[in-house]
């Protein structure tokens, strides 16, 4: 018998958590008093669950976001601190950080069973405000493993499910939370399940539902620095680690930005002492992305710019938070080697890049873009489709939605293989798309000309994604 415990199985059985002064795990209790019996038909037991259920979620966050980031082209990490292999799609079964990116995506989906199952029945004062919660929890979760991987489990030490299963999973617990108490949450889950299905009717069906319900809708992950510095245990750690790594770290300079992304970063910093930046997890934008992807894909380019023209009235209301970034100077590695000032052209184009010496800069803090209408006026066809991505990845950037839109998975972890008899050989190999691998060293290129005063970027991922849209990879409505 070789399947004794994994981190995912004990944590059906063991995943009490309750936010407040501490957080309790099994597997490094602080208070022995508190046990299941003690929580379980408790008064109010359901919102202290589903407060620790938004815990969770933000250490989930903090085990993909930077992950998914680096390995996509918008930042290349430049220190040991982070992830070193994903940067050259170096995904390897054996790496800790890919361990703990399911585990957390795993503990999710168990938290939010439990308290269906058992928590909230057993609540006097549970709502249905709170189940549709529960549902939408266990909803995201399948939603995370579709998004970040091929192929996963989908229960504890369970058989493993490929991306549709988890995806149909998700639609059903989004389904489920829309039906037990309407809200845009889940009518976004919905939006982004179909779309990565490449179910265009309902994507589309869903994002004008979510648009219908709140043209401006934002959901956020939160943290909680004050409680969690100087806690060394990384279940209970809900600092932003993607802020951190972006902008707290100063001069270490640890993830440099894509250059033609240089105007959106760091899109998380310093709030005040006792308060990270919150990071998107849904919102309106995409039901707008959505929309303009698959007028484009049904041929009708009108329509996509009309969608994306109502998608640039969403982000200019979107908040721009001013901040002392002089610390960063894009060159402490390397001096001379990144663009660093305002004159300077990115692919032939001005303004993209910021001049951090200067003073202060302005940064969104949500979502921003470098596109507007007129720039897509009478654009069609596949340049539009690149416009899109373009945009998306502006739009998206800092989230961990670009890595999926470059076709890029994760695989079953090297503990789930030893542990989980369901697990086959074929689940821990890494599935690199073709136009991907054989440049997988080289995603962030770029060359720099500080004389000439240009930048370019070696390698059109946009372009490559547009180039393979027939693929499975990428593009799910083409």
């Amino acid at each position: 018998m070789k399947k004794l415990l994994t981190k995912i199985s004990i944590v059906a059985a063991s995943a009490l958590v309750i936010v407040g002064c501490e957080a309790i795990d099994p597997t490094d209790v602080v208070n022995p008093n508190l046990s299941e019996d003690a929580l379980v038909g408790q008064p109010n037991s359901s919102q202290s669950w589903l407060n620790g259920m938004e815990r969770q979620l933000a250490v989930t966050a903090n085990n993909n976001l930077i992950v998914a980031e680096i390995a996509s082209d918008n930042y290349v990490n430049t220190q040991t601190f982070f992830n070193q292999f994903v940067d050259g799609l170096n995904i390897d079964f054996q790496d800790d950080d890919v361990d703990d990116s399911q585990f957390h995506i795993g503990r999710l989906r168990e938290m939010a069973l439990f308290g269906l199952n058992e928590i909230g029945p057993n609540d006097p004062n549970y709502t249905p405000a709170i189940q549709a919660e529960y549902e939408f929890f266990a909803g995201l979760s399948h939603l995370l493993a579709g998004m970040y991987y091929q192929n996963l489990p989908g229960e504890a030490a369970g058989p493993v499910l490929g991306r549709d299963a988890h995806l149909d999973a998700a639609i059903n617990y989004f389904n489920a939370s829309e039906a037990t108490n309407p809200n845009t949450s889940a009518k976004m889950g919905l939006a982004r399940a179909y779309y990565l299905k490449g179910d265009a009717t309902n994507a589309v069906t869903a994002a004008d539902a979510a648009i219908a319900a709140e043209p401006d809708f934002l959901r956020v992950i939160t943290f909680d620095p004050q409680n969690s510095r100087g806690n060394s245990n990384s279940n209970n750690y809900t600092v932003n680690s993607l802020q951190d790594a972006l902008y707290d770290r100063g001069s270490f300079d640890d993830l440099q930005p894509l250059p033609k992304l240089d105007f959106l970063d760091p899109k998380f910093s310093v709030v005040s002492s006792n308060t990270d930046s919150d990071i998107p997890l849904l919102k309106i934008e995409e039901a707008h992305l959505i929309k303009a992807e698959a007028a484009n894909a049904g041929g009708n380019d009108p329509g996509a710019l009309l969608a994306l023209t109502d998608l640039f009235a969403v982000v200019a209301n979107r908040p721009v938070r001013t901040i002392n970034d002089a610390a960063e100077d894009r060159t402490e590695r390397n001096p001379g080697t990144r663009p660093d000032s305002t004159d300077i052209t990115v692919d032939g184009r001005p303004g993209l890049v910021l001049a951090r010496k200067s003073g202060t800069v302005d940064i969104p803090s949500v979502s921003g873009t470098s596109y507007d209408a007129a720039m897509l006026a009478g654009v069609t066809g596949d340049d539009m489709l690149e416009a899109i991505y373009n945009i998306r990845q502006e739009v998206f950037i800092g989230e961990g939605m670009r890595m999926v839109d470059m076709g890029l998975t994760l695989v079953v972890s090297q503990n789930e293989s030893l542990l989980n008899d369901n697990v086959s050989a074929g689940d821990t190999e890494a599935d690199i798309p073709a136009f991907l691998a054989g440049i997988a060293g080289q995603i962030d290129a770029i060359t720099y000309d500080p004389a000439a005063r240009t930048c370019t970027i070696d390698n059109d991922i946009t372009a490559l994604i547009v180039a393979n849209k027939g693929t499975d990879y990428v593009c799910p409505f083409h």
